[in-house]
């Protein structure tokens, strides 16, 4: 039994090019509206300050769009179906092609099909274009990554081994750096510091993190130094530790959306690994996100169809409040259940699924209040 593609016939056409119009639309206006108010501000007086020149400034607003687009699919796919639908809906066109016996699955198929495409496109801009852009804007600002950072180092059962303090560092340089070196005693909980190393720099290599003019202060079992000595050159952290304190210390700077699905991933391992539980169930969160918001554009696109499905008398100013209720809505929440998610008060599988389900559940009620 062969497999026959469906026939693209001149409705699929027309409909496909009504929405996907109107779509680009919406999201042409969406992203004019973000991007005006503080972001064009900005670079406009970056230019007039003779920081950067014209085509600069053209640069970091292009750079910008990815970062905005990843919203705006979802938001022009639910306005654009919504306009399209309901325009068609007055002018009872969805009633004529209700008489000649299109069903409504067999009516949207072609908004299936363009929200599918955008979907994709979404998916591949938070996973490529985002981070790509966001290289791009540092090496045009010429901005290194600065952070402050601690990592512990810890044994098999969880005793701290020592804990390296970062003051200030520079993608791989390090500045002003102190090593607290445990001991294997206890005392009501607290561990003993056997030596306590700083170091004025030091840098950190795939393999070791290597300290230079070190001091060391030596530490008598009453936690009193006894002796103070000059090191030349030491490492604090070797192998894989040493990757894995620099991959944590380097994503610690960033933003999650500047990071790709890949290295977004591992990094989610890694930190699974240090136990870092409220980092890790936080980026779970958005890891997760990453696929689930692309798929609210499939939602929000029947959403948009549904809420256009009105009477050729009936007011169009319903449909189109409730579809920027909803836009807030997710929006608005989002860092909401990041917080319940950092926190630990829900699993991110919960808080990264609760939209897509929300939705799926908006649009079941829509359809039963339609009565299609």
């Amino acid at each position: 039994m062969s497999f026959k593609f469906p026939k693209i016939t001149i409705y699929d056409r027309y409909m496909f090019k009504q929405v996907t119009l109107a779509s680009l639309v919406a999201i042409l206006l969406f992203t004019i509206v973000w991007i005006a108010p503080e972001i064009l501000l900005n670079t406009i007086k970056g230019a007039l300050a003779g920081d950067y020149g014209i085509k600069t400034a053209v640069l970091l607003l292009f750079y910008e769009l990815p970062k905005i687009l990843d919203k705006a699919f979802p938001v022009g796919l639910l306005l654009g179906t919504l306009f399209t639908f309901d325009k068609m809906s007055k002018d009872s066109e969805i009633t004529i092609f209700r008489a000649v016996g299109m069903s409504f699955p067999r009516i949207i198929a072609p908004v299936i099909v363009l929200s599918l495409i955008f979907t994709y496109l979404c998916f591949l801009t938070g996973d490529k274009g985002t981070p790509m852009a966001a290289e791009k804007m540092r090496a045009i600002r010429g901005s290194v990554r600065s952070t402050q950072y601690i990592y512990t180092q810890k044994d098999k059962t969880g005793h701290p081994l020592a804990a390296v303090v970062v003051s200030k560092s520079y993608d791989r340089k390090l500045k002003n750096v102190i090593v607290l070196d445990f001991s294997n005693k206890v005392y009501q909980d607290v561990h003993q510091l056997s030596n306590i190393y700083s170091a004025k720099i030091g840098y950190a290599y795939d393999d070791r993190w290597e300290l230079n003019d070190v001091t060391n202060y030596k530490i008598s079992s009453d936690g009193i130094y006894i002796d103070i000595k000059h090191i030349n050159k030491m490492n604090v952290l070797e192998g894989e530790t040493a990757k894995n304190a620099l991959t944590l210390m380097t994503y610690s700077t960033m933003k999650e959306r500047d990071i790709t699905n890949h290295d977004l991933k591992n990094y989610v391992k890694l930190l699974k690994e240090e136990k870092l539980s409220e980092e890790y169930n936080f980026i779970l969160n958005k890891y997760l996100q990453r696929y689930f918001h692309p798929l609210v554009c499939i939602l929000l696109a029947i959403l948009g169809c549904l809420l256009g499905f009105s009477k050729p008398r009936e007011q169009r100013l319903v449909g189109f409040t409730i579809a920027v209720g909803c836009i807030f809505i997710y929006y608005i929440t989002l860092p909401f259940f990041d917080l319940l998610a950092e926190k630990e008060i829900l699993s991110p599988y919960i808080t990264a699924t609760f939209p897509t389900i929300a939705f799926l559940v908006a649009i079941f009620a829509f359809y039963k209040s339609k009565d299609l």
